[in-house]
């Protein structure tokens, strides 16, 4: 990596010649016109800008696709280097103070406009006057009006009237000829008054010297640089922008032999991600999930960090990406049936990813459909969920889940880590008391998979009813009921004292004891007695603390049934039900 200051006539002129290029991830040009008022003020004033990172180019270990800088004409140039950073800054200046053409830009509230830049002379010379408001911008027509066009308000339409109201065009600033004739023709308007050559020559001095000998600094990284080192590159310096993902990248590169990776994404996101709960998953997740997939097929390390999915080759991808998309239809299936119907119910995004794969390779081998193999899948899902194992970084879990699960199907020996690893301890159930947590979300959808039941209707609340009755999560033992009663808020908001409830049903529940509000819903649906208990039974509810408005007891007896489900799910024993830690929390064992 190299560090020097850069004359900004110096980049100007490489841009120009299409030597200095963007790598085609980069995002189009969005400075407003304002924004590129206030830049060129800066370097009039020779104030600094920031620095701008290049890329050395010509190397096999990066290949990008790169394009010129809007408005250069040089577009058969192989570059020299590639602009990582200073993007837009480079693009104005250059739009502004050197290309012929009007600069494409907008209004601060977004409207796309074209202009052309301009500085008083006389202004510029004033050092009472704000630099910025030397700086004019004017239409492509280099006219301003008023009165919806009908008045006048300054004239730049010709040579003759630039000189008449002595403002220098500042898209010659930087090409010495052009300017120099300007100056001659400008003098010459004025039958070379001694006041205005005098002033011009102060201008040349004060402002064009100063623009010409403006350095910028330019880190500049060899070209030996691999590729997740630019990834983190820019990451790092375009923290204030939109940031670039591994997709970004992996595109350019595809892009060098013709294919649109952006493209093909956009089919696959419409055909296979456009649904409540697939649409969670990114253009990287499906890179991530690819490169894993590929690298497990290879039969050697398997991996998926960063630079494993920028060195995934585009025939690796056009050879498992319709296979995977499979995958994850078949994946979230799978969720669909362990009652997971929605992105916001989603335990966890990441574990999405590995579970695709694993339905991927066995979709393969048609076994997916096998109920032992399925029953293999689920139980390491609800381990990883309840074990809460993909909270942090994942790549690492990724890998050893997918060879760890496939090694487990071909020998019940081999039980995977997270399903080895797997704890969930019985006090975490008064941690739970908002859905942000993925344990939450899985006790949810395990009341849901018990084929729970609708209070007054007694629908069991599937897909159908789950989309179309507005399903939430509600207090079993209302909150206000519970406030008034000085019941312990981590005990009446934890998961214990929660279930999925339609919301016509919760607005007959209200805030009054449960022995109250399931009279009102026995008269209201006109259900019997019985037949509510059952209802509330597929909750996982005890009727009689309910019906007798036993708050300790319902959540003693619930929080052992969830306990009892959790165990069901992940194949694996709760310890610790009766410790001192339960005793001391729950006032009693939970055995």
């Amino acid at each position: 990596m190299q560090t020097n200051d850069r004359q900004i006539s110096e980049l100007m002129n490489s841009i120009d010649a299409g030597y200095s290029q963007l790598p085609d991830f980069q995002r189009g040009w969005v400075w407003d016109d304002n924004r590129i008022k206030a830049l060129i003020a800066s370097i009039t004033n020779n104030y600094p800008v920031g620095a701008a990172m290049f890329l050395e180019y010509g190397n096999e270990n990066i290949r990008f696709k790169y394009r010129v800088i809007e408005g250069v004409e040089s577009t058969d140039v192989t570059p020299n280097e590639l602009i990582l950073d200073g993007q837009q800054r480079l693009t104005s200046i250059y739009s502004a103070l050197l290309n012929s053409k009007p600069v494409n830009t907008k209004t601060d509230k977004g409207k796309e406009i074209k202009r052309f830049y301009y500085i008083d002379i006389e202004k510029a010379l004033d050092s009472n006057i704000d630099r910025i408001d030397a700086i004019i911008s004017v239409p492509e027509t280099r006219k301003i009006t008023s009165n919806f066009g009908r008045d006048i308000e300054l004239d730049l339409s010709t040579k003759e009237k630039e000189y008449e109201h002595k403002m220098f065009p500042l898209n010659i600033i930087l090409d010495t000829p052009k300017t120099f004739i300007w100056q001659q023709e400008y003098l010459k308007y004025h039958d070379n008054n001694s006041e205005i050559i005098d002033d011009y020559m102060k201008f040349q001095s004060k402002i064009i010297m100063t623009v010409i000998q403006y350095k910028i600094p330019v880190i500049l990284l060899d070209k030996k640089t691999p590729k997740e080192a630019v990834c983190q590159v820019f990451e790092n310096v375009n923290t204030g922008g939109v940031s670039l993902t591994v997709f970004e990248l992996v595109t350019a590169v595809f892009a060098m032999d013709d294919f649109e990776l952006r493209e093909d994404w956009d089919v696959r996101k419409e055909n296979y991600f456009s649904g409540d709960l697939s649409s969670v998953i990114t253009a990287t997740d499906f890179l991530t999930a690819c490169t894993l997939l590929s690298t497990y097929k290879k039969s050697g390390t398997v991996s998926c960090k960063k630079k494993d999915v920028l060195n995934l080759t585009l025939a690796e991808y056009r050879q498992y990406s319709d296979k995977l998309c499979v995958g994850f239809v078949e994946a979230e299936n799978i969720l669909q049936e362990e009652r997971i119907f929605s992105k916001d119910d989603l335990p966890y995004t990441t574990q999405f990813i590995p579970l695709a794969v694993l339905c991927t390779l066995l979709s393969d081998r048609n076994q997916i459909k096998e109920t032992n193999i399925k029953r293999k899948i689920k139980q390491w899902y609800w381990s990883g969920v309840f074990g809460e194992m993909y909270g942090g970084a994942n790549e690492t879990r990724y890998v050893y889940d997918v060879v760890g699960v496939m090694d487990w199907i071909s020998d019940d020996t081999k039980v995977p880590k997270t399903v080895q690893e797997s704890y969930f301890n019985p006090t975490r159930l008064l941690g739970l008391q908002s859905r942000l947590s993925a344990a939450y979300k899985g006790i949810m959808a395990l009341v849901l998979k018990n084929h729970c039941q609708d209070f007054i209707s007694g629908r069991e609340m599937d897909f159908t009813v789950y989309k179309s009755e507005n399903i939430d999560i509600h207090h079993i033992f209302p909150k206000s009921y519970c406030e008034k009663q000085n019941y312990e808020k981590r005990f009446w908001n934890s998961v214990i004292n929660k279930t999925p409830i339609t919301y016509s049903t919760n607005r007959t529940i209200g805030g009054v004891a449960p022995s109250v509000y399931l009279s009102k819903i026995e008269k209201k649906g006109q259900v019997s007695s019985d037949t509510l208990n059952k209802y509330l039974e597929t909750h996982w509810i005890d009727v009689s603390c309910c019906r007798s408005d036993d708050f300790h007891s319902h959540i003693i007896n619930r929080a052992k049934l969830l306990l009892d489900a959790i165990e069901k799910a992940t194949g694996k024993a709760i310890s610790g039900r009766n410790s001192d830690e339960v005793i001391k929390s729950f006032g009693e064992s939970l055995m």
